[in-house]
C-alpha cells in the first residue's frame, strides 16, 4: 500500500507559485501601460484586450502575424539580462505586419518561465513594452506561463501575435512591382534575431569566446554585440508609404536577403542586387572567418547587414532615400527590378551580384 503524504499537496509544491505570478504583474503593470493607444478600451487585467478600430476606414483589412526570437534567448539567459528581447519580439512580429502596408495596432506577448521571478518577468515586459512604443502599437494584453517539470527553473521562451490594419485598396505586395522599380536597403543593426544556432555554435562552442570578452572590432562584448537588438522599421516605413510610391517592402529575417525578397516578387521579374552597394558589419564577418562559413551559407542564414528592403517607383528614389536618411535609418540603392528575357527560365526572383567591400 502506497504511503500517503505527511501534509495537503498544494500547487506551490507542485513548483507553481500563484504569489509569484501576481508580484509579476504588479512590477509589469505600469510598463505595459506606456504602450498604449487611444482606441484601447479598459485596462490590463481583463479576459481579453479590447480595441476599437477607428470609423474613418473604408475597407479596412486585418492584418496578423506571430513570431518568437528563437535561440537569441540563450545568450540573454547566459549574461542574465533581459530587457532588450522583448525588443526583438516586438521587432520580429511588427516588421512583419508593415510589409503588407498594414499599420500594427496591437500586440499580446506569451512568456513561458521554468520558474516565475517577477524582477526578471519586468525585465522582460520591459523591452516588449518598449518595443511597442517603438512601433507605435499598443500592449493589449499576454499571459505568463510557469512550467515547472518542463522547463529548468532559469528557462524562458517568448513569443507574440500582432494585429495591424491597411484598406484593402492600399495592400503593398507583387502585384505592384513593375520593371525599373528600384530596390532600397535598410541597414539592420546586427545578427537581430536569426542565426543565432549558427552564430552560438561557430563562436561560443567551436571557437571557445567568451560573451563578456572585449572584442575590438566590436568596441565592445562579445555578448553586448550579440544582443544588440533587433530594429523596428514599422514606423518608418510607414512615412516611406506617406511620402513616396512604396510598391512593396520584405523584412529580412531567415532566409536571407535574396530568400525573402523572392518573397515579393512576381513572376517574369527579377530584382538584381549589387552586393559592392554596401559592407556588412564585423559580426558577420567573425562567423565566416572562425566558423569558415562559405558565402552561400551566410547569405541564406543571415541579413548580412539588410533588415529591411524596400522596393520603390523609380521617380521616387531619392525622395525615399532623403525621408529614411531623416529618420535616422541607413539606407541606400541595393539594385533594379527587371524583366526575365522570354528565353531564361523563371526560377530566380532574386541576383546578388560582387563583392563586398572588406569582407
Amino acid at each position: 500500500m502506497a504511503e500517503q503524504p505527511q501534509s495537503p499537496t498544494s500547487y506551490a509544491a507542485a513548483g507553481v507559485d500563484i504569489e509569484a505570478g501576481d508580484r509579476a504583474v504588479e512590477l509589469f503593470g505600469p510598463l505595459a501601460k506606456r504602450a498604449s493607444r487611444p482606441e484601447v478600451q479598459g485596462g490590463l487585467g481583463g479576459f481579453a484586450g479590447l480595441f476599437a478600430l477607428k470609423k474613418d476606414y473604408k475597407e479596412p483589412l486585418l492584418a496578423a502575424s506571430t513570431d518568437g526570437v528563437g535561440t537569441k534567448i540563450a545568450v540573454a539567459r547566459a549574461m542574465d539580462k533581459h530587457d532588450t528581447v522583448g525588443l526583438d519580439l516586438v521587432a520580429m512580429v511588427v516588421d512583419d505586419l508593415v510589409v503588407c502596408g498594414a499599420e500594427p495596432l496591437f500586440l499580446q506577448d506569451y512568456i513561458a518561465v521554468g520558474k516565475v521571478v517577477p524582477e526578471r518577468v519586468a525585465e522582460l515586459v520591459s523591452g516588449i513594452a518598449e518595443g511597442c512604443v517603438r512601433a507605435g502599437c499598443a500592449l493589449l494584453g499576454g499571459e505568463t506561463a510557469e512550467h515547472p517539470g518542463v522547463m529548468a527553473a532559469d528557462d524562458y521562451d517568448l513569443s507574440a501575435t500582432g494585429v495591424g490594419v491597411v484598406e484593402a485598396d492600399a495592400v503593398l505586395g507583387p502585384d505592384r512591382v513593375r520593371p525599373g522599380d528600384v530596390v532600397i536597403g535598410m541597414g539592420s543593426s546586427g545578427l537581430h534575431s536569426n542565426g543565432y544556432s549558427l552564430a552560438r555554435k561557430v563562436l561560443l562552442e567551436d571557437a571557445h569566446m567568451a560573451l563578456s570578452g572585449h572584442v575590438e572590432e566590436f568596441g565592445r562584448t562579445l555578448g553586448e554585440e550579440l544582443l544588440e537588438p533587433t530594429m523596428i522599421y514599422a514606423k518608418d516605413c510607414l512615412a516611406l508609404i506617406a511620402e513616396t510610391d512604396v510598391r512593396t517592402f520584405s523584412h529580412v529575417t531567415g532566409g536571407g536577403l535574396a530568400g525573402n525578397l523572392a518573397r515579393v516578387m512576381p513572376q517574369g521579374l527579377v530584382a538584381e542586387l549589387d552586393r559592392g552597394s554596401w559592407t556588412p558589419a564585423s559580426i558577420f564577418h567573425l562567423i565566416a572567418q572562425r566558423g569558415r562559413v562559405d558565402r552561400a551559407e551566410m547569405e541564406r542564414t543571415f541579413n548580412m547587414g539588410v533588415g529591411m528592403v524596400a522596393v520603390v517607383a523609380p521617380e521616387d528614389v531619392d525622395r525615399a532615400l532623403a525621408v529614411l536618411t531623416a529618420r535616422h535609418i541607413t539606407c541606400w540603392t541595393l539594385g533594379t527590378v527587371k524583366k526575365i528575357p522570354a528565353k531564361q527560365a523563371d526560377t530566380e526572383r532574386v541576383l546578388l551580384h560582387g563583392e563586398h567591400p572588406r569582407f
